[in-house]
C-alpha cells in the first residue's frame, strides 16, 4: 500500500530470505567464500553459525543458487524435528534418490553407490542442514557418520551445518567430540555496523526499485541501528513498519520518530538501545574486531585435527 507513495516496485523489507537482497558485507563475503571453498575442496564438514536474524538462511539460499548454477546435487534439510529415519528419507528424496527399503543400512548403500557414481564423473553432492542447534545429539551423530562415505583421498559428501551460537555450545559436549573434530572450516555471520546499516537499507531499497529520492532520513537510519543493534531481521521489521507509519501520516522521507514509535510498539525500547559510535570509536572497534578475527582464525587452525 505504501510502494507507490515511496516510489518502490516491491516490498524492500520482506522477511523471506530472498538471495537477491543478500547484502555482502566483508564478513558475509568471507563466510560465503569459506562455504564455497570448503565445498569445492571437498573438506567434508563446514560449520556456519551466527546470532538469530543475522542472515544465515539468506546466505544459505545464496549458496544454493551458486550450487545449482554449478549443477551440484543438493539436499537442504530445514526441519530439526526429524528423527534419524525421517531425516534419511527426506535427504534421499531431496537428492532425487529412490530406495525401496526403509532400513538405514540399505538407504546408506543406495546413497554411497550414487555418491561414487557422481564422484567418478567429477560431480559433487552437498547436504545443508539449517537450524542445526535444535538437532538431537543422536541425529548429529548420524550426520557425522555420513562423513565415513569417502574414497581413500576425499569425502564423497560435503556437509554444511548451520545454526545459532547454541550449536557451538552443543558441539562442545563430550559425546559429540568426534563430530567437533571433523569440522574442518568454521564461518560466522555478524551484526551490521552503523555504516553497514546505512548501506544495507540503501541496498534493499535499490533492489526494490527505489526511484532515487530519499526514503529514510539519516537520523531514522541511525535510530534503526540503535534499536536493532545491527541485526538485519530487526532492521527489516523497524523499516517495514516505519514505512507504514510514515505512509499513514503522509511523511516522506521516514522520520526518526516513526522508527521510535515502531520500537515502542514492539517493545524494543525495553532493552537499552546502543548509541551510535563516534568516528573514532568506529575505527577503534574495527581494529579490535580485525584483531579478534585474526586470533579466532589462528585458534580454529590449532583446533583442527591433523
Amino acid at each position: 500500500m505504501y510502494k507507490k507513495f515511496f516510489g518502490l516496485k516491491e516490498n524492500p523489507f520482506n522477511v523471506n530470505p530472498d538471495p537477491r537482497y543478500l547484502f555482502l558485507t566483508r564478513n558475509t563475503q568471507e563466510a560465503l567464500a569459506c562455504l564455497t571453498y570448503g565445498i569445492q575442496r571437498r573438506r567434508g564438514f563446514i560449520l556456519l553459525s551466527g546470532e538469530v536474524g543475522t542472515g544465515k538462511t539468506t546466505l544459505l539460499n545464496k549458496l544454493l543458487g551458486w550450487l545449482q548454477r554449478k549443477e551440484v546435487a543438493t539436499s537442504f534439510v530445514f526441519n530439526p524435528g526429524l528423527d534419524p529415519s525421517q531425516f534419511f528419507d527426506y535427504m534421499l528424496a531431496d537428492f532425487g534418490l529412490n530406495c525401496d527399503s526403509r532400513l538405514k543400512g540399505q538407504m546408506l548403500l543406495r546413497l554411497n553407490k550414487w555418491l561414487l557414481e557422481r564422484y567418478h564423473v567429477g560431480g559433487t553432492a552437498v547436504l545443508i542442514v539449517d537450524e542445526a542447534q535444535n538437532l538431537s545429539a543422536q541425529l548429529l551423530e548420524e550426520i557425522r557418520l555420513l562423513t565415513n562415505l569417502e574414497t581413500s583421498r576425499e569425502k564423497l559428501l560435503q556437509i554444511v551445518l548451520s545454526g545459532q551460537p547454541e550449536l557451538e555450545t552443543k558441539l562442545n559436549r563430550p559425546e559429540l567430540r568426534q563430530l567437533r573434530q571433523r569440522i574442518t572450516l568454521r564461518c560466522k555471520t555478524q551484526p551490521l555496523t552503523l555504516e553497514e546499516t546505512h548501506q544495507y537499507v540503501s541496498s534493499r531499497l535499490r533492489v526494490a526499485g527505489a526511484d532515487g529520492r530519499p526514503v529514510f532520513t539519516p537520523e531514522a537510519i541511525e535510530t534503526v541501528y540503535t534499536y536493532s543493534r545491527g541485526i538485519p531481521r530487526v532492521i527489516n521489521l523497524l523499516c517495514e513498519h516505519g514505512l507504514i507509519i510514515a505512509f499513514a501520516e503522509e511523511k516522506r522521507p521516514v522520520p526518526a520518530e516513526a522508527i521510535r514509535e515502531v520500537a515502542r510498539e514492539f517493545q524494543l525500547d525495553i532493552v537499552d538501545p546502543i548509541p551510535p559510535p563516534s568516528a573514532g570509536e568506529t575505527d577503534e572497534s574495527q581494529r579490535l574486531m580485525e584483531a579478534f578475527e585474526t586470533l579466532a582464525t589462528l585458534m580454529d587452525k590449532l583446533r583442527r585435527p591433523r
